[in-house]
């Protein structure tokens, strides 16, 4: 099992090391929100290209729960990389003098989403820097994640991993245990949860994933009805646009 996981992990590391060789970029930077999928991913960018490189980028706002900011750093010492916070908070301020706006979790949760990646690539710009998204599988393929949002990025590093393989992964490479234990949550709200938004643990999501992908994507269980429900709902986020333009 501990080779087997050596061995993913290298591949991982290998795809890292690829993508910034052949960018001719400085450095890579990834938002750590303090969570367990971006905790690997700065993880996985330390050990492919060294620390000294990487950048990791904490950007909450009024409703980010403070541990995890002191997660964050904590975190990014003990990887040996460089660590800033930026709040969104008056970017968010500006966005609500729009004609019209209108507030609601979902619409504030979606609007911070992009502020935070638009973030995130304005120091990958001015910095000469890859950005490193952080999204895994289950929530990839439940199209959990905001388009344009929190699944935009220059490198996927664990997107090929279910949430279940990332905790797996992630205390094999020691990721600190306040990381490892808290709630999963995306912060865009007062008390929210991933678990809770989406109705299923990460352990039933799995287990239906992985039952749905190998029975041809038929449900047999309400679990995998409402897994698969939520899939095919969101194909539209892992599809590129709909366009008629033909590449010669």
């Amino acid at each position: 099992m501990a080779a087997e996981l050596g061995c993913r992990m290298g591949e991982v590391e290998q795809m890292i090391r690829y993508a910034y060789w052949n960018s001719g970029y400085a450095g890579i930077v990834v938002g750590v929100s303090g969570g367990v999928d971006s905790a690997l991913a700065a993880a996985f960018c330390c050990r492919a290209i060294g620390p000294d490189k990487v950048l990791g980028l904490s950007l909450p706002t009024s409703v980010s729960n403070p541990q995890d900011e002191k997660d964050a750093q904590e975190l990014c010492a003990g990887l040996g990389m460089e660590h800033r916070v930026v709040s969104v908070d008056p970017m968010l301020a500006a966005f609500k003098t729009l004609p019209g706006f209108v507030e609601s979790p979902y619409l504030l949760g979606n609007l911070m989403a992009r502020i935070r990646m638009t973030v995130l690539y304005y120091y990958a710009n001015r910095d000469h820097r890859l950005v490193c998204g952080t999204s895994n599988r289950s929530e990839y393929l439940l199209g959990y994640c905001t388009k344009y949002g929190d699944n935009a990025a220059d490198i996927q590093p664990i997107v090929h991993l279910y949430k279940t393989e990332v905790y797996e992964m992630a205390r094999e490479m020691k990721i600190p245990k306040p990381i490892l234990t808290k709630t999963p949550s995306a912060g865009l709200w007062a008390g929210q949860s991933d678990e809770g938004e989406i109705g299923l643990s990460y352990a039933e999501i799995d287990a239906a994933l992985k039952n749905l992908d190998a029975n041809g994507w038929k449900a047999a269980s309400p679990a995998e009805e409402k897994v698969l429900a939520r899939v095919q709902k969101n194909t539209h986020k892992r599809q590129p646009a709909p366009n008629l333009l033909t590449v010669l």
